[in-house]
């Protein structure tokens, strides 16, 4: 005779779940998926109310890699929301929804024994010495490199060619096209002004208005981009928080009277109206970063 299939409910057990107290509200959730990984969601979110989805989803989306294990806590550690749980985390914004339960609320289960992974990395980016950085006049002729957009000064003049030039270049940097005694620290975009005496400089203080455009943190986004982009074109995936900018191609910094300093890159382009001209100014910067890529295959 045969026998016929029932489904049957399995109660949630929840009786070991044990959030984790601390002042941070980030770290408590981070910590207690952690101590609680193989352990339900369900058991921390709609049961025990210890946190809501929209709370647990912010704080763990940002280590969300599901090839590495990406949070090593003072608790323990996890790799990870697999799609279901992002689904059922972000109300279906991301992710995938229509797993099971035990699917949805589980954590991504070890490797199985027998398997092996190994992480290839290989590191990219620009280095200004692979350039003939003087005899080039335009910053999109070296390929690979971040650069500002174009500026210009607005209007034409005619004569004095330094101020000119030096007005680009203040323009580029976002400075007020006439400040003079500036200078500024490429890898801190940290603005100074200087007091010059006899074409020697007497002493240095740093700004307190930093006007400096863009800051680090935008030349880093920017590198973060290119490497993500440059990445991709080479079957691996950008490694998150490893890009960091490097010099640019200093072929004009001026007198030392208006000195910005080296390292910012600024290339000028003269451009001419009859008998007037302007100088367009821009920045640049080199950049590195790490790619990696999973590699997976059966221990023989």
């Amino acid at each position: 005779m045969a026998l016929s299939r029932r489904a049957r409910s399995i109660p949630w057990d929840c009786s070991d779940w044990q959030p984790f107290a601390h002042e941070d509200r980030t770290t408590a959730i981070l910590e207690t998926l952690a101590e609680n990984r193989g352990k339900t969601l369900y058991c921390g979110i709609d049961q025990s109310d210890t946190f809501s989805k929209a709370e647990t989803w912010e704080a763990g989306k940002d280590r969300n890699e599901r090839d590495d294990t990406v949070y090593w806590g003072e608790r323990g550690s996890f790799r990870g929301f697999i799609a279901a749980q992002e689904g059922w985390l972000t109300e279906g914004e991301s992710g995938i929804t229509g797993q099971s339960e035990a699917t949805i609320f589980e954590f991504p289960k070890e490797e199985q024994r027998g398997r092996r992974k190994k992480v290839k990395r290989i590191d990219i980016g620009t280095d200004p010495t692979q350039f003939p950085i003087t005899a080039v006049a335009s910053c999109g002729q070296l390929l690979g490199i971040l650069c500002t957009e174009e500026s210009s000064i607005g209007n034409f003049y005619s004569g004095n060619e330094p101020l000119e030039k030096k007005r680009a270049r203040n323009k580029a940097a976002n400075l007020g096209q006439n400040a003079t005694y500036q200078h500024i620290e490429w890898d801190t975009q940290t603005l100074y002004t200087e007091q010059v005496q006899s074409g020697v400089i007497t002493s240095r203080t740093r700004a307190s208005n930093q006007r400096v455009r863009p800051t680090t943190a935008e030349w880093t986004a920017l590198a973060a981009a290119a490497a993500d982009r440059a990445c991709r074109d080479q079957g691996y995936r950008y490694a998150a928080g490893s890009a960091q900018i490097g010099m640019g191609h200093s072929n004009d910094r001026g007198p030392i009277s208006d000195d910005l300093g080296p390292g910012l890159g600024f290339f000028l382009r003269k451009v001419t109206s009859g008998a007037n001209f302007q100088y367009h100014g821009r920045q640049s910067r080199t950049w590195t970063a790490t790619c990696k890529k999973v590699l997976r295959g059966s221990r023989r």
